[in-house]
C-alpha cells in the first residue's frame, strides 16, 4: 500500500510540476479568465462602459478595463501588511532562543521508539501552524533535522510529511488566518467595497467556540494518524545521522565586540532593539486594552511579531539581517497582489460578483452551504496556493450567497479557510522551504501526504455537517 501511494504521489508531483506554471503566470490566467467572465456573463463592456470611472463603480456598470485598472492599486495596503508579516514572522523564527528551545525539545524522544519523533514533529508543526504560518515554514525546516539526528530510526519521509502539517490542517483556523485577519480589519477592501457592512470580529471566527473545538480535534487526529503511519521497522527509511547532522543549522556566534567600530558597537547594542520591541508591544497591549478581541487583526498581528522579532534577537543587527532574509521570500506577495487586486475590481465593479453570487447561492442549501465553500476554496488552492489572494477572489460572492442561505459571515469565512488550507498537503508550492533544507523530493512525502490530507479532509467535512450551530 505504501508503495501504491507514493507512486500514486509521484505521479502526481510531476503533473504539478509538469503542468502548473508559476503562482504569477496562473495569476495572469486567472486575470484573463475572470475579464472574459465579465465580459461574457456580466455584459461588461470589453473596455470602456457607458460611464468611466470613477462614476461608473457606484453602480457596478464600468467596462473591464476600467473595472481592472480601477482595481489594480486597491490592495497596496494589504500587500504591505502581507509582505510584513512575512518578514517579521521569518525574524522570530530564526531568532537564537528559539533555535535553544527546539535542541532542547528533541531531547525528549527515545530514539528506540521512532513513533515519539513523529508524534514532536506533528505536534511541533501543528503548534506553529497555528500561531503563524511564516514561523511554521521557518522553525519546522529548521525542526527536522535535529529531531532526525537524535532519531535514527524514524522514517525520514514521514517526519518530513509531519513537520508539513501546519499548514495543510491547522494555519488558516490559527492567529495569523489571513481571511479571518482581513475580515476584522476596520479599514479592508470588504469595507470599503461594501462586502462586509462592518469588520468581523475574531469572537465570531478564529476564537468562535466552533472554530476552537476544530483545532483541538483536528490538531490531535492528525498527530495520531501521523504516529499510526509509520512503517514496521524493516521498511523504514531513516536518514543516517551524519547526513542529518550536515543539514542542521545553528544561528551564527555572537560577535566580537572588541574589534567593533564605534557604529558597529551601536548596531550590535541589545538595549536599542529591546526598548523598541517593547514599546511596539506596549503599543498592542493599549489596543487590545481599548478594543478587546477587536485589536487582533492584520496590524495587531503585525505588532506582535515584529516587536517579539526585536526581543529575540541579540541586537538591531541580527534583527536586520534576519528581515533582510525575510524580505527576500516576501517578493511573491508583492508582485502578485496587484493582479489580483485587479481581479477583484473585475468582479466588484461590473455585475459579475452578483452573477457569482447567485450560482454560488443555487448549490446546496444551508446545511450544506459550508461544506460547498470548502469544497470550492481547496480545489481553487490548487492553483492559487495563496490565502489572501484566495480571500480576493471568493470573498465578494461566497459571503453574499452564505447570508441568503442565512449561514453567518463567520462560518462561511471559516469553511473558505478550512478549504484553502487542506489541499497544501498535495500542493507543493509551500514545502519548498521544508523540502530544500531536507534534501527530499515531494514526490517522497506525496503518499503519506495523500493519507494525511484524505484523514483531514473527512474530519473537517463532517465538521462542517455536523458542528454549525456551536459557531
Amino acid at each position: 500500500m505504501d508503495k501504491q501511494l507514493a507512486r500514486l504521489g509521484s505521479r502526481l508531483t510531476g503533473f504539478t510540476v509538469r503542468w502548473v506554471p508559476d503562482a504569477w503566470v496562473v495569476a495572469v490566467g486567472l486575470t484573463v479568465v475572470v475579464w472574459l467572465l465579465a465580459i461574457l456573463v456580466a455584459d461588461a463592456a470589453p473596455f470602456v462602459g457607458d460611464t468611466a470611472l470613477p462614476a461608473c463603480a457606484k453602480d457596478r456598470s464600468c467596462g473591464a478595463f476600467d473595472a481592472w485598472s480601477g482595481g489594480i492599486w486597491r490592495l497596496l495596503k494589504l500587500t504591505s501588511q502581507f509582505a510584513l508579516a512575512l518578514v517579521t514572522a521569518q525574524a522570530c523564527a530564526t531568532s537564537r532562543p528559539l533555535y535553544a528551545l527546539m535542541d532542547r525539545l528533541s531531547r525528549l524522544t527515545d530514539a528506540e521508539r521512532p513513533q515519539q519523533a513523529i508524534v514532536l514533529m506533528a505536534t511541533f508543526s501543528v503548534v506553529t501552524g497555528y500561531l503563524n504560518w511564516a514561523v511554521n515554514l521557518v522553525l519546522c525546516a529548521t525542526f527536522v533535522p535535529i529531531v532526525a539526528a537524535r532519531n535514527p530510526k524514524t522514517d525520514f519521509r514521514l517526519l518530513v510529511a509531519s513537520a508539513y502539517l501546519g499548514l495543510g490542517a491547522i494555519w488558516h483556523a490559527g492567529l495569523s488566518g489571513s481571511a479571518p485577519l482581513i475580515a476584522a480589519t476596520p479599514d479592508s477592501f470588504l469595507i470599503k467595497q461594501g462586502v462586509l457592512a462592518a469588520p468581523l470580529p475574531i469572537t465570531e471566527t478564529l476564537f468562535a467556540p466552533f472554530n476552537l473545538l476544530y483545532v483541538l480535534v483536528l490538531g490531535a487526529f492528525v498527530v495520531v494518524v501521523a504516529r499510526a503511519l509509520h512503517p514496521e521497522a524493516a521498511d523504514a527509511r531513516p536518514l543516517a545521522v551524519d547526513k542529518a547532522r550536515a543539514l542542521v543549522r545553528p544561528p551564527a556566534p555572537r560577535p566580537d565586540t572588541a574589534h567593533m567600530t564605534p557604529a558597529q558597537r551601536v548596531d550590535n547594542l541589545r538595549l536599542l532593539s529591546f526598548s523598541v520591541g517593547v514599546a511596539v508591544l506596549g503599543y498592542l497591549a493599549m489596543r487590545f486594552w481599548r478594543e478587546g478581541a477587536g485589536g487582533w487583526d492584520i496590524d495587531g498581528y503585525n505588532a506582535a511579531f515584529l516587536g517579539l522579532g526585536l526581543l529575540l534577537h541579540d541586537s538591531p543587527r541580527t534583527f536586520l539581517d534576519a528581515c533582510e532574509h525575510g524580505a527576500r521570500n516576501a517578493w511573491g506577495i508583492i508582485v502578485q497582489f496587484p493582479l489580483y487586486a485587479g481581479i477583484f475590481g473585475l468582479m466588484t465593479l461590473t455585475p459579475l460578483a452578483m452573477h457569482m453570487t447567485d450560482w454560488v447561492a443555487a448549490i446546496g442549501s444551508g446545511e450544506t452551504y459550508p461544506m460547498v465553500v470548502y469544497l470550492l476554496s481547496a480545489a481553487v488552492n490548487y492553483l492559487v496556493p495563496s490565502g489572501g489572494s484566495q480571500w480576493v477572489i471568493e470573498a465578494p460572492y461566497i459571503l453574499e450567497a452564505g447570508a441568503r442561505h442565512g449561514v453567518p459571515h463567520g462560518l462561511t469565512t471559516m469553511a473558505f479557510a478550512y478549504g484553502d488550507m487542506s489541499t497544501n498537503l498535495i500542493q507543493p508550492f509551500w514545502a519548498i522551504p521544508l523540502l530544500s533544507v531536507t534534501g527530499v523530493a515531494f514526490g517522497e512525502i506525496m503518499g503519506y501526504c495523500l493519507l494525511l490530507f484524505a484523514a483531514c479532509s473527512g474530519a473537517t467535512l463532517f465538521a462542517l455537517w455536523a458542528l454549525p450551530q456551536l459557531f
